[in-house]
């Protein structure tokens, strides 16, 4: 009895497993078919007659690469920007006796209840009056810092015993040393966990792009860039879907790629902020 059990618990999580993967492999099939096919055959899983026009489209005659490039210098610049700001804010939310602590906290639990889309046009207009449209500065910038990864690294440094940092202060260290140097290194998982998030989030990101360098080209992300490929006939009506489908695969293979190798810092992560110590 235990063993058909077994069987069928296999089953249905096999089951599971190919109504989740099938859409990936439909996508990476239609890389490889022609126009007229997609449309004649849109859900088999396999091309009919194979070619590679669609990778050539993406890769040779489109601006893929200086997209890429854009992304990777983005979203490296606003993640490291994320951590270090996120996690001081978070150890001085956690650790640091202060006036109005509580308040600021409360407004940082506000900011998550905000839709994003709600910031657009202040955001827009302030990084006008910046001066920082059109430019990296104003792509990087505004992701710097965020209210789900301040709480998270305060939910963490939370669940650090204080003893350390007691120590560490006896020892004659400040309190920047103490959260660079004692504190800071034991929230592996927590850093772990909100890089994984940054990151993902930072190479997603299309709102941004669309009103900070929408006029200019040469600042484009891959999330934007991705939406001007393919498109042809009148306004853009019509839809090459293999060139847009063979650029969202190349687009979210770093993201598979980290998340797997990283998966189980991330799941410890994830458990270890949702349990203090």
């Amino acid at each position: 009895m235990t063993a058909v059990r077994r069987a069928t618990a296999y089953l249905v999580l096999t089951a599971c497993a190919l109504v989740f993967i099938y859409p990936f492999v439909l996508s990476l099939a239609t890389t490889f078919k022609p126009r007229d096919e997609v449309a004649a055959h849109p859900v088999l899983p396999w091309p009919l007659s194979p070619d590679s026009r669609a990778w050539e489209n993406v890769l040779v005659h489109s601006d893929f690469p200086l997209w890429t490039i854009n992304s990777v210098v983005v979203t490296v610049g606003a993640t490291l920007l994320r951590l270090f700001l996120d996690s001081l804010a978070g150890y001085a939310l956690a650790r640091l006796n202060w006036r109005g602590r509580g308040l600021v906290f409360g407004l940082v639990l506000a900011i998550l209840a905000v839709p994003p889309i709600v910031l657009t046009v202040p955001r827009f207009l302030v990084l006008k009056e910046m001066g920082l449209l059109n430019s990296y500065a104003g792509l990087i910038l505004p992701l710097a810092v965020d209210a789900v990864g301040i709480f998270i690294m305060k939910q963490f440094f939370e669940g650090l015993p204080r003893e350390l940092e007691e120590a560490a202060r006896i020892d004659g260290a400040n309190i920047f040393q103490t959260y660079w140097r004692v504190v800071l290194p034991l929230a592996r998982p927590g850093i772990i966990t909100l890089t994984i998030l940054s990151f993902q989030a930072t190479w997603n990101e299309f709102l941004l792009p669309l009103i900070v360098v929408r006029a200019s080209p040469e600042h484009w992300t891959l999330p934007f860039g991705l939406s001007t490929l393919g498109r042809g006939g009148a306004g853009g009506q019509t839809f090459d879907y293999p060139v847009m489908l063979a650029g969202s695969m190349l687009t979210i293979l770093p993201v598979a790629v980290i998340f797997f190798v990283l998966q189980r810092f991330f799941v410890r992560g994830i458990a270890a902020g949702a349990v203090k110590g």
